[in-house]
């Protein structure tokens, strides 16, 4: 399995950095964003948007059943 850096840009009004996190933590779950930056290994990076129904459908399998993730 290989592994990738996902990055999530987002500007968040705030009065300091723990409360910018704590309210960037709190619209992940209310509306997950939809463009990211992903760095693989050799640290190539690709920009994403993800159509929101496929990534909906894709969250809603249970990946875990999977004995290749284990």
């Amino acid at each position: 399995m290989h592994k990738f850096t996902v990055t999530i840009t987002e500007e968040i009004a705030a009065d300091t950095a723990e409360e910018a996190a704590l309210l960037m933590y709190q619209g992940l779950a209310q509306r997950p964003p939809l463009s990211y930056s992903v760095a693989d290994e050799a640290n190539t990076t690709t920009a994403l948007t993800l159509d929101r129904e496929r990534a909906d459908e894709f969250a809603s399998v249970d990946h875990t059943a999977d004995p290749g993730n284990w």
